[in-house]
């Protein structure tokens, strides 16, 4: 039963990151569409630590793991550049 919880938070936390970015550019305004990116790597944090504990109950095996948090760490990183990006175009048309 465990499994199945599991394997639905990382749904949920998945589709949370791509949600909040859908709904941050929505908004027209930089500061929120900020605040929506970060929360999309809020997410996509919350889905690496949900990995570290498939891996520690023998659900996913190690090297996966260690592959799918690299893609997610990739994703992070551009998710930080688009922040800095936005930063600097709200801080532009003050």
């Amino acid at each position: 039963m465990e499994r199945f919880r599991l394997s639905d938070q990382m749904i949920r936390a998945s589709r949370s990151a791509t949600a909040c970015i859908a709904e941050g550019y929505g908004r027209y305004h930089f500061q929120e569409n900020i605040q929506f990116c970060r929360q999309s790597r809020g997410s996509l944090y919350e889905l690496v630590d949900h990995i570290d504990v498939s891996v520690e109950c023998g659900y996913v095996d190690g090297r996966k793991a260690e592959s799918l948090i690299g893609e997610i760490k990739t994703a992070i990183r551009i998710l930080n550049g688009c922040i800095k990006y936005l930063r600097q175009r709200k801080q532009d048309t003050l």
